[in-house]
């Protein structure tokens, strides 16, 4: 079935020539609407699976309400326009359109424009669902949890719970040491949805082992980190032949393959390894499930292992931990990212989601805003944090040095390829690799890329070999990468696979509250290594770095502070002196010298212009035959840019 559209435009010009583009790609396009109003009405008449829409249409109404009401109906959008003000621009941002295209436009633009949004939507959808769904089951753990029934019969039932988490034949909770403990618990599915709880003498005795033989097997750890590790295939072999007691359990269920996630429960580590008899059965889908509860294993831990009523977390805690991390992220957690604003705190929600996680990450900000410091917290925060975190600036390397340095090379590689050289990827195997300025790397080196996201696997230069790798990549980019595709710089499937979960982090003039906090960050950190000591900044320097605009954002903040701290004569700042070359962003700066917005240029060129054909705007000599401009559409540029006029 083709996707409906629906076009919200009151230039017909414009909305018919984008609903041909439309239907010649195969979308179906249910309507178009001059206005909110009629917008509204066909929404509920056609139910369309898309908007595009301009900001400025008829009646009192703009595009920028119609998006408030789309996202509250759930219905995905695209702004499509011609507005160059910044001020209008920002407020349709803020309503999180899936994508925003500038008139004019080629018809390649608007295509590549909709697969991107279709994908973002995609992704969004998917994890409000991962969100709903773990909601959902951890509402029926706590349900069961406080069940006057039987601690078997509760275990069954949470068993029932957990199989649709991650399909298991066997699952085995112990505490990660030697098997010490008889509140081991071993729970065998029977069918589908029936399962039996093996007390650990009963087990003992199925399987012919004495307490004492199990005692002196000492079985070591299943997991060495405390994150989710999968045994599939060769790993699982292996594992059988270092753990007699895994191999005993496997030998007598018909276990083939294993998950292994570890929890921690007053103070004690806890291991849950799940069977299943279906050898390569558990992926990277089921290790991202099962650090997405967390919470619920852990209160799966208190209830039957401690046999405790566990303290419950409100449902709105729940919800907010899509994919909770093993360990509590807290303030401390984000040390080194300085700010307390509201814009921030959505950054640091966002970073919560995604770090326990295993997923590509795509930073995107302006120059300056600190995303190799937002990928180190991501790492740090992640299962990996144990593990290499490798920067990559894709910036300062040209092609054959990028490619050498990425996935490194063979002796005699190429002239002056004297050694073997390891790759960043190599060296970054089993952590993260952040790849910085990722827009800037060339088209050749984009392929190899892809290959080692798709396959998660590398050669080097001038090898033969292919060597697997395991790698979490994290990407940043101050460039617009939709822009990027369009212009055949980016290619389309590596944004795909990148942008699986972008964060985007603002700019220091949208957070200027922050600013006093990183400025006492930045004293005390110059303090420490400096001759003198500054004690604070006077009032007057401050209100003047909150009246700057920061174009180089929280490093030009930090650059200007140490600069002012040396020249500071006395032990507190008394002045800043701010970049000559950017008065426009002074607050006392004289408005005659102020540098005037697109809008504003545009609006004065079309009055002078008016004013030159003394208010004629058709037929010949007219102010549209002069712009070179179809008269609806300059008519419709005097409407949106407020130009009233009256001449004799």
């Amino acid at each position: 079935m083709r996707e409906k559209i629906l076009i919200v435009e009151d230039e017909f010009i414009v909305a018919n020539d984008l609903s041909m583009m439309l239907e010649r790609s195969g979308y179906n396009v249910t309507g178009i609407a001059p206005s909110v109003a009629r917008a509204l009405e066909l929404i509920s008449a056609e139910k369309p699976s898309w908007v595009l829409m301009d900001i400025f249409l008829q009646g009192d109404k703009t595009g920028i309400d119609l998006a408030v009401q789309l996202a509250e109906m759930e219905i995905p959008f695209i702004f499509i326009s011609a507005n160059t003000n910044q001020t209008i621009l920002e407020a349709a941002k803020a309503t999180l359109p899936y994508g925003f295209l500038v008139k004019p436009f080629r018809e390649k633009d608007l295509l590549v424009m909709l697969d991107i949004a279709r994908y973002r939507h995609a992704q969004s959808m998917k994890y409000n669902q991962r969100r709903d769904q773990g909601t959902e089951l951890h509402q029926q753990m706590e349900q069961i949890v406080h069940l006057d029934t039987l601690l078997t019969e509760k275990t069954k039932q949470l068993g029932s719970i957990l199989n649709k988490i991650v399909p298991f034949d066997f699952l085995w909770v112990s505490r990660a040491q030697p098997l010490s403990s008889s509140r081991d618990l071993n729970l065998q599915q029977l069918s589908a949805n029936e399962f039996t709880v093996l007390p650990q003498d009963h087990l003992l005795s199925i399987l012919s082992v004495s307490q004492r033989e199990l005692k002196s097997w000492e079985p070591r750890t299943v997991s060495s980190t405390a994150g989710v590790t999968i045994f599939n295939g060769y790993e699982f072999r292996k594992l059988r032949m270092e753990n007699t007691w895994i191999r005993t359990l496997s030998d007598f269920f018909k276990l083939s393959s294993a998950i292994v996630i570890e929890i921690v429960s007053n103070d004690e580590v806890f291991q849950f390894i799940f069977f299943n008899k279906a050898s390569e059965h558990y992926n990277a889908s089921h290790k991202l499930n099962l650090n997405q509860y967390r919470q619920s294993l852990k209160l799966m831990v208190t209830s039957i292992v401690y046999g405790k009523d566990p303290v419950i977390v409100p449902q709105a805690e729940v919800k907010a931990k899509l994919i909770p991390d093993q360990q509590e992220i807290t303030a401390d957690s984000f040390k080194g990212i300085i700010g307390n604003s509201p814009l921030l705190k959505t950054v640091f929600n966002h970073i919560k989601l995604v770090a326990p996680d295993d997923t590509s990450v795509l930073i995107l900000g302006d120059s300056g805003t600190g995303k190799e410091r937002i990928a180190s917290v991501i790492h740090q925060l992640s299962p990996r944090k144990d593990k290499p975190f490798i920067t990559v600036n894709c910036a300062a390397l040209p092609l054959s040095l990028l490619e050498s340095e990425l996935f490194g090379h063979e002796k005699g590689a190429f002239t002056g390829a004297n050694d073997r050289r390891i790759g960043k990827f190599e060296q970054a195997d089993g952590g993260s690799i952040f790849l910085d300025e990722i827009g800037e790397m060339p088209l050749e080196a984009q392929v190899k890329l892809l290959r080692v996201l798709q396959e998660k696997e590398i050669e080097r230069l001038g090898g033969t070999v292919t060597r697997k790798i395991n790698v979490r990549i994290i990407a940043a980019t101050n460039r617009n990468l939709e822009k990027e595709v369009s212009e055949g710089r980016l290619r389309l499937d590596l944004y795909y696979r990148l942008n699986v979960f972008p964060i985007e982090l603002p700019p220091l003039r949208d957070r200027k509250e922050d600013i006093p906090a990183l400025v006492t960050h930045f004293l005390d950190k110059y303090n420490k290594n400096a001759y003198k000591t500054i004690s604070g900044i006077s009032v007057p320097a401050m209100e003047t770095l909150v009246s700057y605009d920061w174009p180089g954002n929280i490093r030009e903040l930090e650059h200007l502070i140490e600069r002012s701290m040396l020249m500071s004569a006395g032990p507190e700042i008394q002045e800043i002196n701010l970049p000559a070359n950017n008065t426009r962003t002074l607050s006392q700066q004289p408005e005659p010298s102020r540098i005037k917005t697109m809008e504003e240029m545009e609006r004065d060129h079309i009055l002078s212009i008016l004013k030159l054909c003394k208010g004629k705007i058709f037929g010949p000599g007219g102010a549209a035959e002069v712009l070179n401009l179809p008269s609806t559409t300059l008519n419709s540029k005097i409407k949106k840019l407020g130009i009233k006029f009256e001449f004799v």
